[in-house]
């Protein structure tokens, strides 16, 4: 089992505090294009996947010399993004962040809900860093206790199918035991309120996403 994954995909520089942020001893796989931006950041992947098309051939030479690649054809049903979340749970890793971005809408509602696919149901804390938005992803049933930034905005967001036992403290508007709907506005622009933004969660069913700002970069896991 592996400590900590990191997934580096979708379209935009990477932010330099992001990077920083991933501790040395993550294992961090690129995705087709990325990989150019990730060595310009001083990230040196140890996997690439994807069909590879847009990788420039300085990119590809260096992935030859020093990673594993997992090369697959451009005619696919699935996205690079899907594949490299699906190569990354094989590993079992007891923490996997994918970090990304792009302006295009339909690459980010494809690359946020790649992270309800039931092959992710069994990593232990999941998270994404997407434009420099930050969420955690829980799988139910499980609970999360983050800590965020006191007075801060959160949102809860249900992908896939509706969440059920949804409990939430610490914030403005708690909830206990709730069903929420898929991308329905009900539990967005919620706030922090415990004094040391301490944010438990709960859910007992579907997939649950937690838009947030983390005091630690990235968040930390307390129980």
């Amino acid at each position: 089992m592996n400590e900590h994954v990191v997934i580096i995909t979708g379209a935009s520089l990477l932010s330099p505090s992001i990077v920083a942020a991933i501790p040395a001893t993550s294992i961090v796989l690129g995705v087709g294009r990325v990989l150019d931006a990730a060595l310009s950041a001083g990230l040196r992947p140890s996997g690439l996947i994807g069909d590879l098309d847009s990788v420039s051939d300085d990119g590809l030479a260096w992935a030859e010399a020093h990673a594993t690649i997992a090369r697959h054809p451009a005619d696919k049903t699935q996205t690079d993004t899907e594949l490299a979340l699906a190569f990354a749970a094989g590993m079992r890793p007891e923490r996997l962040t994918m970090i990304g971005g792009g302006d295009r809408l339909d690459h980010t509602i494809a690359a946020i809900g790649a992270l309800a696919a039931r092959h992710l149901t069994g990593v232990p804390i999941l998270d994404c860093w997407w434009n420099g938005q930050h969420l955690d992803v829980i799988h139910g049933p499980g609970r999360r206790e983050l800590l965020l930034e006191p007075t801060s905005t959160l949102s809860l967001l249900a992908i896939g199918p509706k969440c059920n036992g949804v409990g939430i403290s610490g914030v403005r508007w708690p909830l206990d035991k709730h069903r929420l709907e898929p991308v329905v506005g009900h539990g967005v622009s919620n706030e922090v309120t415990d004094a040391d933004g301490v944010v438990p969660i709960t859910v007992s069913s579907g997939v649950l996403t937690i838009f947030n700002v983390p005091q630690t970069d990235p968040p930390i896991e307390r129980n």
